[in-house]
């Protein structure tokens, strides 16, 4: 009788161990399910997203295409110093605004005047703007030989780390390595200067206020002025943009690039939005264009209303 109890005990024992188990596989279980459930909805995500992306790059490209296509139809004399057009594909809206870069101050050719008069409408005070100019200009310019490095010498006695490169600047960010620039001053002229215009003038007529601003000899009464004339002002009539201009009509001359500024924005069904903001360069029939610079998720609130103009906002 004894060996009978004893024998059901372990029974039971047995039983009740293999019930735990059995609990405890089946929480691990849960708990793997619940792991793969989160792991297939982050994926899901993460695909989504990627996929998003895949499409807003695709997207910018055809952008890039058909206004290249625009500015090539229209032909040199005819051609677009600006505009704008949208086109749905790919279940997006897209909208797409397009500007000539001698609507920017080039770094690499604008007077020592001109950049200290537009760091100066940023904000910096005279003194302050006229040696960021000096600095910009000792930046791009090569020493002349045999003489002392004299802008070396100040970024030694700085102690930042390195040399002016003492040639062309080859992307608008360089200006943040420029000494004695302050961030935020970087920051506010990004959306006014360029690499790609190629000229020391600007295009007056496609401008923004703080580039027309910074032109030298140019009061604010006369930009008042010149604002209000320029809507009514033709390309072709050169005379009259001069007398428009009035004590800055040495800068009447409008330069033709061939480098455009592309802002794309692309808005998907599913509610997620892409911009990007492409440069390119014009070329010819073997060429159709080359891209100068790409920048995605850029902040369309940030870019001048005569490139944003044409998009939601």
């Amino acid at each position: 009788m004894t060996s009978e109890l004893r024998h059901a005990a372990a029974t039971q024992s047995e039983r009740g161990f293999v019930i735990v188990a059995v609990l405890w596989i089946l929480a691990a279980l849960a708990a793997l399910a619940t792991i793969f459930s989160v792991y297939l909805s982050n994926s899901a995500q993460a695909l989504a997203v990627n996929d998003t992306g895949l499409k807003a790059e695709a997207l910018v490209s055809a952008s890039v295409e058909l206004t290249t296509y625009q500015l090539l139809l229209a032909g040199d004399k005819a051609r677009p110093a600006l505009g704008s057009f949208h086109f749905r594909l790919d279940n997006a809206d897209v909208a797409v605004g397009f500007i000539s870069e001698a609507a920017r101050v080039d770094l690499n050719f604008a007077s020592r005047e001109m950049l200290a008069n537009l760091f100066a409408g940023l904000g910096a005070d005279q003194q302050a703007a006229r040696e960021y100019a000096d600095r910009i200009v000792g930046w791009r310019t090569r020493p002349k030989a045999g003489t002392a490095n004299e802008e070396e010498a100040l970024y030694g006695a700085a102690g930042v780390g390195y040399s002016p490169r003492q040639s062309l600047f080859t992307h608008v960010n360089e200006l943040s390595l420029v000494l004695g620039f302050p961030p935020a001053l970087v920051d506010r002229a990004l959306p006014f200067v360029t690499v790609f215009n190629g000229s020391s003038n600007v295009d007056v007529l496609i401008a923004p206020p703080e580039v027309i601003a910074a032109l030298p000899g140019i009061t604010p009464s006369a930009l008042k002025e010149f604002l209000s004339q320029r809507p009514a002002l033709s390309r072709d009539d050169q005379a009259a943009i001069a007398i428009a201009l009035g004590s800055a009509q040495a800068s009447a001359m409008i330069p033709k690039s061939t480098s455009f500024r592309v802002l794309t924005t692309a808005r998907f069904d599913n509610r997620r939005q892409a911009s990007s903001e492409v440069v390119i360069a014009l070329g010819e029939d073997k060429e159709p264009y080359r891209v100068l610079s790409w920048q995605d998720d850029v902040d369309v609130g940030r870019r001048p209303r005569q490139l944003a103009s044409g998009l939601w906002r």
